[in-house]
Order: structure tokens, then sequence, then C-alpha cells
């Protein structure tokens, strides 16, 4: 018979989307909910009866309650500590990305899932965009053959997150280099080459559509990644530079071909794949249209956002639970999906310099 999960949410904003996802999965039981906001708590307690002694407004009730899994969807500062005390009070862990903000609360929550032996898993959804999920089976099947250059542009305008355009009060985004949230351009790519990075640096291009504000306004930041199998990553990154609609673009080149997506709708678009197994160079690539929604899913699969990502992530995590085993993005590849933007962000700040980033084990 199948285990059940009493699973608890903290941080309703972004966790509305992944409470319908949880709610649906079979095995789960939204059990607690916890944001600063009482109204919020209130209403999606109400939307998936919670009981009312279950509805929190303070993490650190909230965290020892009788629960399987924490969900943490706060801001990324939060991201460390409330991992750690989670898993310190006999929970399994779900976080959004990123780990945290520096390399020693990254080394703190790897710690904490070695020392509590509880399963850590980083929500790093676009990993399991469809299109993703597609690349992954060619790159296992070998038909890109040897992966040696792969690049990723998140271009995403967000200045009414930055400073609330009515108050003109900071949020907390407000200080975050835009590199430091490096997930949905690594997280994909390291996934689908099976790699780590080891050495990292980064430029940036400045202050021109803000100039005067913090560091959260670089007009763009870039990182350039050598990896452990000798492979090369460009990322580029920017929070406030106008490209609309906003961009999450992949490509991969390997000794037998190429894919990548288009920089149109990030949903559905038009993108190449070139496979040298089927393909002449004078045909050139075959236009491809990638979405991240999976056809084939069940309805139940777009209760979350992020098109059928959110589901199949659940469901990894969820599987693994089961099977006693770590998840797929576990606490080691979520720091490396993480400490590489940290250490791209610092090379920046020096003039471009290399500087080596640093490999957790188990």
């Amino acid at each position: 018979m199948s285990k059940r999960y009493r699973v608890g949410l903290v941080g309703l904003r972004r966790g509305q989307g992944l409470v319908s996802v949880l709610a649906a999965h079979p095995q789960v039981e939204i059990a607690a909910l916890c944001d600063l906001k009482p109204e919020v708590v209130e209403d999606l307690g109400r939307a998936f009866n919670v009981p009312e002694s279950m509805l929190f407004t303070d993490f650190a009730e909230f965290v020892e309650k009788p629960l399987d899994i924490v969900v943490i969807a706060t801001p990324i500062e939060f991201h460390a500590e409330q991992a750690i005390a989670a898993m310190e009070s006999g929970k399994h862990v779900l976080c959004e990305q990123t780990v945290a903000y520096t390399i020693e609360d990254c080394a703190r929550v790897v710690e904490a899932v070695k020392r509590t032996g509880k399963a850590y898993m980083m929500a790093e959804n676009y990993c399991y965009f469809h299109y993703v999920r597609q690349w992954r089976e060619l790159v296992r099947a070998g038909r890109l053959g040897q992966i040696f250059y792969a690049e990723a542009e998140y271009v995403h305008e967000i200045t009414h997150l930055l400073i609330d355009p009515a108050t003109g009060e900071r949020l907390w985004r407000y200080t975050r280099a835009p590199i430091w949230y490096c997930a949905h351009c690594l997280g994909p790519l390291l996934t689908l080459m099976e790699d780590r990075v080891v050495r990292a640096t980064g430029a940036h291009s400045d202050h021109h559509m803000y100039p005067g504000e913090s560091i959260a306004f670089l007009d763009m930041e870039v990182g350039l990644f050598q990896t452990q199998k000798g492979a090369v990553i460009k990322i580029l990154r920017s929070q406030v530079a106008p490209r609309y609609p906003h961009m999450v673009y992949y490509s991969l080149y390997g000794t037998k071909g190429y894919v990548e997506n288009g920089r149109g709708d990030v949903a559905e678009n038009d993108g190449f794949l070139w496979l040298a197994d089927e393909m002449s160079k004078e045909q050139g690539a075959r236009p491809v249209r990638w979405t991240i929604n999976d056809p084939a899913a069940s309805p139940e699969a777009r209760a979350g956002g992020h098109g059928t990502s959110e589901y199949y992530m659940v469901r990894d995590f969820i599987q693994a639970l089961d099977e006693g085993r770590q998840p797929p993005i576990d606490v080691i590849k979520a720091v490396d999906m993480t400490v590489p933007g940290i250490c791209a962000h610092e090379a920046a700040m020096k003039g471009g310099v290399w500087v080596d980033v640093p490999l957790f084990e188990w």
C-alpha cells in the first residue's frame, strides 16, 4: 500500500501553484499552510480544506507540527534556515530554487541533509519542461554525441518585483544579483549534460537601465563556466532588460548534432534539431515546435504552473521518498545548480577573473 504524505507549505504567494499540483497527487494530503499574511493562509486553507488549527503565520510553530514534507516557497534569503529547521524537525524538504545566496549557507544545507538523513530536493521545475525531457532522451541515447558546449538565456523584466510601483518600497528581490538566480539556466543544462561546473567567470554591463540603483539592477550578467567533463557553458541573465515576451533559451552542441529551442513564447516556440544519424549537412536542421506541456499527460498534470513540469517534478519527488532513495535534484545537484552563479557574480565584480567553484560530495 502506498504511503500517504502529510505536506505543509510555507510561502503561499508562489506556493499557490505548488499546492494545487501537490493536492492532485493521490499520496498527498495538504495538512498545513504558513504565510506572513493571515488572509492568504485563511483563503487557501478554505480552498484545500485545511483545519484552522493547521494554519500559521509563524514558521517556528508551523515546522514543529506532525508533517512528512515541508515545501518551501519563501524568498531565497530564508531558504537555508527554513530547510535546515524542517529537516532537523524530521521533515523531508522540497525547496524552491535556489538553495541560498551564499556558499556558506549552501554548505550548511548539505551538512544538514547528511546529519538528519532527510531528503532534500530543489524544485527546479524548468528541468521538467516537456522539451527538456525530450532532449534528455536524445542525449541518453547518444544521438547528440559528446556535449562540448551549451548555453542558456533567461531574460525576464521584473522591475515591479524589485521595487513596488505603487509605494516605492524595496522588495525582497531588490538586492539579488541577476546571475544568483541561475538555476533556471544551469539546472536543465547540467541535468542534460550530467556534468558539474568546476570553474567560473563573469561579466556585467553595469547600470544603464537604472543608474545608481543597487546590484539587483545590473542590466545584464553573463556567466562562463568550465565543466568537469571539459565542456563550456555560457548563461545570460537579466531582470530589467526590456524584452517582451520574456525569454528562456537553451542550446546544446554535441559531436553528432545540436538542438535548440526558439526565442519566442516561453510555453511553445519553434526551434531546431540536427542529428548526424538522420540528417545531412545539405538538408540542414529540422524546425521543431518545442513545448513546455506534455500533450500526453493526464488532465491533473496541468493543476500547477509552468505547464506540466511541476506535475512531473512532484511525482519524481514522491516516488523517490517511496523508494527510499535520493530525489533527482538532490542536495548535491541543487548546490551544483546554485553555487556557480554565486561564483560568476563574484568573478564579474572583480573584473572577470576566473574562480574555482567548490564541489560538494556525499
